[in-house]
């Protein structure tokens, strides 16, 4: 990897507020490394708080979707979106919880090849059309999703995930975000 003048360089842990110090510090303690999405987006605390407290509001809660399909949402609208930080990052994850190495490299290239149900054929693909042609929404979306037993407010969470990632890709992208070598062996081989 060729080394590049970073443009939105990382803040020191020790200069920041309290409580993102104390949050990036946790996610340390529980993952054995920080992550750079939340370095590079504490070089504005405010706007660092409202993005996590919308993340978590989006991802934490257990809602109709499992932690999988949230993840299955980010990287394939992650990857329509080109976002490198994101497509590995949560790729990770969604190894992780759905315990298959393969279905993340499906999702960010090709998701109708993907190792997916029926139902989860339905959701992405309202995710995507969230993520990349939202004008073109029709009741007949909608109701693809309720044919595979999605509600409108599970219609809901999909958007919202399709669509704050959205945010999310941008932002890696403009500020040059790379993902952490930790992510790339995530879910593929056994922790050590």
């Amino acid at each position: 990897m060729t080394d590049k003048t970073d443009r939105y360089p990382l803040p020191r842990i020790a200069g920041l507020p309290d409580d993102i110090r104390e949050k990036i510090l946790a996610v340390q303690e529980k993952a054995g490394f920080v992550p750079n999405v939340f370095l590079k987006l504490a070089r504005r605390p405010e706007e660092f708080r409202a993005f996590f407290a919308y993340h978590d509001a989006l991802m934490l809660p257990k809602n109709g979707l499992s932690k999988g399909e949230k993840e299955m949402i980010v990287v394939a609208t992650s990857g329509a979106n080109q976002c490198l930080y994101c497509v590995v990052a949560h790729g990770a994850i969604l190894r992780i919880y759905e315990k298959n190495p393969r279905v993340s490299d499906q999702l960010a290239t090709n998701w109708r090849k993907a190792e997916l149900t029926p139902r989860q054929s339905a959701m992405i693909e309202f995710a995507m059309k969230v993520a990349t042609d939202s004008a073109a929404l029709v009741p007949a979306d909608f109701e693809k999703l309720h044919a595979h037993g999605f509600s409108d407010e599970d219609a809901w969470d999909i958007g919202a995930i399709a669509a704050f990632f959205a945010l999310s890709n941008r932002m890696a992208n403009l500020s040059g975000m790379m993902p952490n070598e930790e992510f790339y062996a995530m879910g593929r081989l056994p922790r050590s």
